[in-house]
């Protein structure tokens, strides 16, 4: 499967899972969708069979409340059994409606924001002194840059040259009820990161080769921060850049619509 069947095999199932559960979140699934797509299917070093094996590329997903969409991944990748997509949101279920370590495939549990790059920068400085070869990847939402704890941990990185270390920041400019502007402007985030020792690409969030080409790169013994521009609730016409979409849930109807747009390429 390459990374277009796979980001589109994400949406459909992301959309069913939160229709299904009622739950929230569905724009921020839809914005990530070919982030997590391009590491999947494109970049990462993992085997399904062996969720824990010691050489695997490590992915720390901060943005925890995009859990439909990690879990549509991990499923679509064969870390899970596609059928327990349907446990999603249930009580008993391990697939919480933020990301859970319980699941295959999953290094951390999150949700509360903040902490997957002071996570990572650890794992990233452990696997230096360790010797070993495999990467670290922390997906990030635009919104939880508020946070000083990731300004902590990029000076960090920086200071001890985590060059196995990528932070990739899923910029669709919206968090909670309003624009990122409109709550705490992080503009010149691509200078600011910069300006704390990082090696910085801005590319388009949904140009899968611009994607992979910025998570490669070499980046001279500096960490890696892609600041990917996207569209919240992309690939569905009625959801792109609509802030609604950050806590409601499509009714049948919409998510029919929403299925139809997916499969035809609306995206």
């Amino acid at each position: 499967m390459n990374s277009l069947e796979l980001a589109r095999n994400i949406r459909l199932s992301a959309l069913r899972m939160v229709h299904a559960a009622n739950a929230s979140h569905i724009g921020s699934c839809l914005s990530l969708t070919d982030i997590l797509a391009v590491l999947y299917g494109r970049v990462m070093k993992v085997d399904p069979t062996q969720p824990g094996w010691a050489g695997r590329d490590r992915l720390i997903v901060s943005k925890g409340h995009a859990s439909a969409a990690v879990y549509s991944a991990l499923a679509a990748r064969g870390f899970l059994d596609a059928a327990e997509l349907a446990d999603y949101g249930k009580d008993g279920s391990r697939l919480m409606a933020h990301v859970s370590h319980k699941v295959p495939g999953v290094e951390m549990s999150s949700g509360s924001l903040g902490h997957g790059l002071p996570f990572g920068v650890g794992k990233a400085l452990a696997a230096r002194q360790l010797g070993a070869a495999w990467r670290v990847y922390v997906l990030l939402s635009d919104g939880e840059m508020d946070e000083g704890s990731n300004w902590e941990a990029l000076m960090f990185a920086a200071h001890h040259g985590l060059d196995n270390l990528t932070a990739v920041i899923d910029y669709n400019k919206y968090q909670s009820l309003d624009t990122v502007s409109a709550t705490l402007a992080l503009e010149p985030l691509g200078a600011k990161l910069s300006a704390f020792g990082w090696d910085v690409a801005e590319v388009d969030g949904h140009d899968h080769d611009a994607l992979a080409e910025a998570v490669t790169r070499d980046t001279q013994g500096r960490p890696r921060a892609v600041v990917a521009h996207t569209i919240k609730g992309k690939g569905v016409s009625f959801m792109e850049g609509k802030v609604e979409w950050h806590y409601r849930s499509p009714n049948a109807q919409l998510l029919e619509q929403a299925l139809a747009e997916v499969e035809r390429g609306h995206a």
